[in-house]
């Protein structure tokens, strides 16, 4: 008959504890069906779960394993495991697996207790926890700090919809993001990130800044506004917005350019996508005049915005088609695709109006940015309490492995 046991050490983490233990294991050629270990404030937790063949006996395992296990200051727990709780501990995996990140400036009981809550009441069991952002000092000023926690969970919930809505009710009363993903090869196989430009990859409307310079600025901020609730048509909204600043001088556009403002995390994002070999595009409803900025200053590989006609040094307030909107943006997306040769699983949208669901909704991993509500309910991941470079954390970055 099979002997299953559960080893349990815990205590001060010394180095070579896993070496020391499994060595005496291996003696008794014993198998070793999972093993984790994890190390909080120097405080070790590993476990082992072995099969113990009938050619070896557990009395002399477990008299070295104690022996050792009392040398080194640990304490141990054995657990015998009946055969039935194996067979159903084996039978789980066949489970569908999903990530869910814990994004905040910083982590609560009360943000863990109801993420796992509703994770539970859904019918999720929670394998792993791992804390992916970096330690923190006790003096640190929270409102520039940013935090992830990353569950690991297994199980098959019989209403996704409903769980993904009761994670985005959790992230508005408490101040968090909660990130939702199946655990599968396209996670961690990304290859292109597709961004909306303006209120995305910088903190402001374009044509609401030349509608300042203009001295319009409240009556295209309107048309802005309404168009990126999705309260009117967006092609119509760009060209009712753009007859407005006919007359403007050019020479803004260069003065604009200059002092756009980026997004907090725009700069890391882009510099450690493109250090881990992600393609980058801007696919923009703004002006193509701003995005080749951005391009140089960022290192954007493609973009795709609309051209500002521009005659005798004036804007004419003329539409140059074609306009690029929410269609179009998913077709630029798709021919991206095609020509990087990945499928749709791999790209990653990113965007914050009304205008960017179309591609969010197409794009393997879409992600509103600080969203109007209406966009952000929509989306199926949303950030609104970090930095642009919170997505890293979505892709499994750590903060060890940001440049």
């Amino acid at each position: 008959m099979k002997e299953v046991l559960l080893i349990n050490v815990s205590g001060e983490d010394k180095p070579g504890v896993t070496t020391l233990l499994t060595a005496i294991l291996a003696r008794y050629e014993i198998n070793i069906l999972d093993i984790g270990q994890s190390v909080i404030h120097r405080h070790l937790s590993l476990g082992i779960l072995t099969d113990i063949p009938p050619s070896a006996e557990s009395s002399p395992v477990l008299k070295d394993l104690l022996f050792k296990i009392h040398k080194l200051g640990l304490q141990v727990n054995f657990e015998p495991i009946d055969e039935d709780s194996y067979a159903q501990w084996v039978d789980q995996q066949g489970k569908s697996r999903y990530i869910v990140s814990l994004l905040t400036r910083k982590v609560t009981a009360d943000q863990v207790s109801q993420v796992t809550a509703v994770a539970t009441k859904h019918g999720l069991n929670i394998d792993e926890i791992s804390r992916l952002s970096g330690r923190v000092h006790l003096d640190t000023v929270h409102d520039q700090a940013k935090a992830c926690v990353e569950f690991s969970a297994r199980g098959n919930p019989s209403d996704l919809r409903e769980l993904r809505s009761e994670f985005l009710e959790l992230s508005q009363s408490l101040d968090m993001d909660i990130a939702f993903q199946t655990d599968n090869m396209f996670r961690r196989n990304r290859r292109l990130v597709c961004f909306d430009m303006d209120s995305t990859l910088i903190e402001t409307e374009v044509i609401d800044e030349l509608a300042k310079r203009a001295g319009i600025g409240d009556e295209v901020s309107t048309i802005t506004e309404a168009a990126m609730q999705g309260k009117i048509d967006f092609i119509e909204s760009f060209k009712q917005r753009v007859a407005l600043l006919k007359g403007l001088n050019e020479k803004v556009l260069s003065e604009i350019a200059e002092n756009l403002p980026l997004t907090e995390g725009a700069e890391s994002l882009v510099g450690n996508l493109k250090r881990a070999g992600y393609k980058t595009a801007i696919l923009s409803g703004g002006f193509t005049y701003f995005g080749e900025y951005l391009k140089q200053k960022l290192g954007i590989d493609y973009v795709f915005a609309n051209t500002l006609d521009v005659q005798d040094q004036e804007i004419t307030g003329q539409v140059v088609e074609p306009i690029i909107d929410g269609q179009r943006k998913v077709d630029l997306l798709r021919l991206l695709a095609q020509q990087e040769n990945i499928s749709l699983e791999q790209v990653i949208a990113v965007g914050d109006g009304a205008n960017d669901l179309p591609m969010l909704s197409v794009a393997g991993l879409g992600i509103a940015f600080k969203a109007k509500p209406m966009v952000k309910a929509s989306a199926n991941q949303s950030i609104s309490t970090l930095g642009l470079d919170g997505i890293l954390y979505l892709l499994g970055f750590r903060d060890r492995d940001i440049g």
